[in-house]
């Protein structure tokens, strides 16, 4: 890779930041600019690739803590610290963007919050979003992780923990951790189950989104769970 003292004056991170604002830059231009200087052989854009591609990724290393940042090779406290509070400041942002929007009409945000969450485990993960009277989150729940039978997650199991955080109504959640999004035959038997639950309970099921790393499916688009 090309170091950035070679790089014309316009294409430096640091001076393509200011000429032409953030969103001009990559993932590992952005990271070079917060850690200012590569190491002895290695230059600062260099080593900013380096930790995307050990990391698999800006959202896995998005999921790494300060331990885990900090145990890379070479690298002192300067650096990680100050990738580590970067990378919490923009997870707090998410969640607060979350937090304060209507999630019901959107379920490209619950996709959005989910992929950046819970993607990063490499297996399937199930979990629900439980919502007060005006649809707010509540809190996000992990409900299963791993292979999912008929059996792993029950309406009982999601109705128990909306119970729990007094929810009005729950969007319920999972990752395909393989990309593809299509949900299974037992998808949607299972949203149709608990939506039905739901209307017992009156806890209504707004939507089942299925989440892959760059696509989406909301059940609630495609008719499963029932509108009104």
């Amino acid at each position: 890779m090309t170091r950035v003292v070679e790089l014309p004056a316009a294409d430096r991170p640091r001076e393509k930041l200011i000429a032409r604002g953030a969103r001009a830059l990559s993932d590992a231009e952005l990271i070079a600019v917060l850690l200012r200087t590569g190491r002895a052989g290695e230059g600062v854009l260099e080593l900013a690739q380096a930790w995307l591609d050990d990391a698999g990724g800006l959202h896995r290393l998005a999921a790494l803590d300060v331990e885990q940042l900090l145990r890379r090779p070479g690298v002192g406290p300067a650096k990680g610290l100050v990738l580590a509070a970067a990378l919490e400041l923009g997870r707090r942002l998410a969640r607060r963007d979350l937090a304060a929007q209507p999630v019901y009409d959107r379920p490209e945000a619950v996709a959005a919050w989910v992929q950046h969450e819970h993607l990063d485990r490499g297996v399937e993960v199930f979990g629900c979003l439980t919502l007060d009277a005006r649809h707010r989150v509540l809190r996000d729940r992990v409900l299963h992780v791993g292979l999912r039978d008929q059996a792993a997650v029950e309406p009982a199991t999601v109705f128990k923990a909306a119970i729990a955080d007094d929810a009005h109504a729950v969007i319920v959640w999972h990752t395909h951790p393989s990309g593809d999004p299509s949900p299974s035959a037992d998808d949607e038997e299972l949203t149709r189950r608990l939506a039905e639950a739901g209307a017992l309970l009156r806890i209504r099921l707004l939507d089942h989104v299925v989440v892959g790393r760059a696509a989406w499916v909301s059940l609630r688009e495609r008719g499963v769970v029932p509108h009104g």
